[in-house]
């Protein structure tokens, strides 16, 4: 088993006034080349959204590019003509594939929006573009792992153009967990979103991440109740 231990405060920080943001791994302006990517997962941001501001329509092509709700409601509008509200519960999927244009803004004048923007990267390129949303049961992730997102149609979650897979998970103190690998080769990127956990032998807190491969399964533990987010992909050069 290989490791790779990324604590919250090595992430970069973006401050706009309207947005804060922390990135995971080389972004915009901030850029570590030690920390580009992790296998195909290309993007992790934490981001959160001043009261009735928002992204103004931009393009992405070539991307697989997954939000996740953690407060308040984002608003999406698309080139492919969709426009829905996304909100905590909802897993959004947008397959850019030979490219789309697409906005997001919180239109409470009153809260802020906290979301995660991850990206992919596909296993396909120039596909026909794609958008899907789906509203989960969050009871269905307590002590266990929900799957929120997988490369098949048929399974629960969304789907996108990789052998990947994400679950969530909402864990009370001293439950533990393993995670079995899905696919041989893959890695799997932990990040733990609340609390605290140990998690291939190494404690996590709040915003910290661990990368893992070279293994079929690993051991997960909650020290105390705590949010966690999986993300198993392939480990591309």
């Amino acid at each position: 088993m290989k490791t790779i231990f990324h604590s919250s405060a090595s992430r970069g920080n973006a401050n706009h006034g309207w947005l804060k943001s922390h990135h995971s791994f080389s972004f915009a302006n901030y850029y570590n080349p030690e920390k580009v990517h992790f296998g195909a997962l290309r993007v992790l941001n934490d981001d959160i959204v001043a009261a009735g501001m928002g992204f103004g329509e931009h393009p992405h092509e070539n991307m697989e590019i997954i939000s996740i709700p953690l407060e308040g409601d984002l608003e999406h509008k698309d080139s492919m003509g969709n426009t829905t509200v996304i909100k905590h519960g909802d897993i959004q999927i947008m397959s850019a594939g030979t490219g789309v244009y697409h906005s997001e803004y919180n239109k409470n004048k009153e809260k802020e929006v906290k979301f995660l923007q991850i990206w992919v990267i596909p296993n396909k390129q120039n596909t026909t573009p794609r958008y899907d949303q789906i509203t989960l049961n969050i009871k269905d992730r307590e002590n266990k792992l929900q799957q929120i997102l997988s490369p098949n149609a048929n399974d629960e979650g969304v789907w996108i153009h990789q052998d990947a897979w994400f679950h969530l998970g909402n864990f009370s103190a001293n439950k533990t967990s393993t995670y079995n690998f899905k696919k041989v080769g893959n890695g799997v990127y932990v990040f733990l979103l609340k609390g605290k956990a140990i998690v291939a032998n190494t404690e996590l807190n709040q915003r910290d991440a661990i990368g893992i491969w070279e293994t079929n399964s690993f051991e997960f533990k909650a020290v105390s109740d705590c949010e966690v987010l999986i993300m198993e992909v392939p480990m591309l050069k």
